[in-house]
């Protein structure tokens, strides 16, 4: 749970900074930032959700 959540604190600096360099005159362009942190955040998802199947197959070998 840890690394989770690093990972997407990580995204989500990124995701901000990203959204400032490419906002132009504004501030921040909010809609390129949570863009970027919501599919880091589906890929993060994602990958648990993976990672938790294959420990389930890995248990119900039937050994």
């Amino acid at each position: 749970m840890k690394r989770l959540a690093i990972s997407l604190l990580f995204f989500l600096v990124v995701s901000l900074a990203v959204g400032f360099l490419l906002s132009g005159s504004e501030f921040l362009d909010w809609g390129l930032a949570g863009g970027l942190f919501a599919i880091a955040v589906a890929g993060e998802g994602f990958r648990f959700w993976l990672r938790r199947s294959r420990a389930k197959k890995r248990e119900s070998s039937g050994i």
